[in-house]
């Protein structure tokens, strides 16, 4: 089972949204059984909070619910539980290797990193273009299923 944890700055908006589109293309390609996904924040503003409600009408117009969500930091551990730690942006990238101690196992990325254009998933918290950050959202999740099922 592949486990796999996706963090930005609060866990409410593009993190969650990466989290629930993975679930969804993965449960569409009958793979459920072979991954486990979560989400997390590198800060401690939102914790427990839902999904925000901008990111979370944006999952809704696609069919996918976040029904359930509260928001939690990442810890040290989840470095020793999760096959791979995928951040939505650099500064996110180094609050990640500054909570888990540094990458010695190579297990982060950035989301982008597994599309043909890489970078930083704009944080719509700041931009307010929900819809910019869905389309960065489903083109990571898309590539790295695509890598995570390659034969």
């Amino acid at each position: 089972m592949t486990k796999i944890l996706f963090i930005c700055h609060g866990n409410i908006c593009r993190s969650p949204m990466a989290e629930f589109v993975m679930k969804d293309l993965v449960k569409k390609a009958g793979l459920e059984s072979q991954f486990h996904i979560e989400s997390a924040a590198t800060s401690r503003e939102e914790i427990g909070n839902p999904v925000y409600p901008p990111a979370r009408r944006k999952l809704a117009e696609h069919g996918i619910s976040c029904e359930g969500h509260a928001a939690r930091q990442l810890t040290k551990q989840d470095y020793e539980d999760y096959d791979l730690l995928i951040g939505m942006d650099q500064a996110n990238l180094r609050n990640m290797c500054r909570i888990c101690g540094g990458d010695l196992a190579n297990k982060m990325s950035l989301l982008m990193d597994h599309t043909d254009h890489p970078g930083d998933v704009a944080d719509p918290w700041y931009t307010g273009d929900f819809e910019a950050t869905w389309q960065d959202v489903l083109a990571g999740c898309q590539g790295l299923l695509k890598e995570l099922t390659k034969e």
